[in-house]
């Protein structure tokens, strides 16, 4: 366990969170099947039962049921951006999945606006800066997604890139090239997930940058296993979002090695929370899991935060703002001794 001052040490340290999920339980609407379900000796500590991403995404889906109107929303994005303050994040980027909602009779204006008056209540309530990223179900077809990004069209002002995520088993990022294209030439920056351990993985990379042509790649750690695509990677500089706590609990691992790897290559990893509520870790649980469970140095902790600035979809000015005061905090603040020694 991470000891008191390494703790308070990574909760002062200036953060920016580029891989996170809104989500949450509102309106007190009854638990879907899939929760009531469930039995105590299956469930892990977060409360709800799942071993991989097929059995999260199982929780997760259902579990939107009980966002409905734009207070809704507002109410889940201010909520996240408030712990998130707290937590010392001074940058967030916010996946959504407005097909979720649509898909189930929720127009994508009342997703849209509650989210952004979310974020700019928290900008001017918080002073955190905050931007949305419009993520495809990759499980749904080409067709849907590219219909999706036509919705968002005269919302441009509001999401600063597309992503895509949900179960990638048949669903490589190959089937969304179209889309892509569209979006990027629509002035979307590009993101997609490539979540770990998943058939076909190292293809899914590699279609992920050579023929979506992305800025950035969410999770991604199983490059590490080829070295050509690492070698892009650097060429490119695309930075990773990893999430640490979560891989382990949708795998057997939770990446840390494959993380330090990468850092130690010059690949701009970053670490993240995901899906926080689920998994009971924001982003000072995650820094305080790559502290304790891996030989990082101090300055390979806080240059997990110099990647996660140096990456994000943020003005020069404000880039260089953040970084200016990670450098000050790393020279005024004494770095309590890590478990490792080092």
């Amino acid at each position: 366990m991470a000891s008191s001052d390494l703790k308070a040490w990574i909760a002062g340290m200036p953060k920016a969170e580029l891989h996170v999920h809104l989500e949450a339980e509102r309106n007190n609407l009854p638990l879907p099947p899939s929760l009531t379900s469930l039995s105590e000796s299956s469930q892990h500590e977060s409360g709800y039962a799942f071993h991989d991403l097929t059995s999260f995404l199982a929780v997760y889906y259902p579990n939107l049921s009980v966002l409905q109107t734009e207070h809704d929303f507002r109410d889940l994005a201010l909520t996240y951006l408030t712990h998130a303050h707290g937590q010392n994040i001074k940058h967030a980027e916010l996946f959504f999945d407005p097909q979720a909602h649509t898909g189930r009779g929720i127009p994508f204006p009342t997703v849209l606006r509650g989210y952004r008056l979310g974020l700019t209540t928290a900008q001017r309530t918080l002073g955190i800066s905050a931007s949305l990223i419009m993520c495809f179900l990759r499980d749904h077809s080409a067709e849907y997604a590219m219909a999706t990004l036509m919705e968002a069209l005269p919302f441009k002002d509001a999401i600063i890139g597309v992503g895509l995520d949900s179960d990638e088993r048949d669903n490589p990022p190959s089937k969304f090239a179209a889309v892509f294209q569209r979006a990027s030439k629509e002035g979307f920056l590009l993101t997609t997930h490539c979540d770990i351990d998943q058939p076909n993985s190292l293809a899914h990379i590699r279609q992920a940058l050579t023929e979506l042509q992305v800025d950035r790649i969410d999770h991604g750690t199983n490059i590490v296993a080829d070295d050509e695509l690492v070698c892009i990677a650097l060429q490119k500089g695309i930075g990773l979002t990893c999430c640490p706590v979560s891989n382990s609990v949708v795998t057997a691992d939770f990446k840390g090695r494959e993380i330090v790897a990468l850092l130690r290559r010059g690949v701009k990893v970053t670490v993240n929370s995901d899906d926080p509520a689920y998994f009971r870790a924001y982003a000072n649980e995650n820094m305080e899991k790559m502290a304790v469970e891996t030989d990082l140095t101090r300055k390979e902790l806080v240059q997990l935060q110099r990647n996660a600035f140096a990456i994000s979809w943020i003005s020069t000015w404000r880039r260089n703002h953040f970084l200016a005061l990670l450098d000050e905090y790393e020279r005024s603040t004494s770095t309590p001794e890590l478990p490792n020694g080092i």
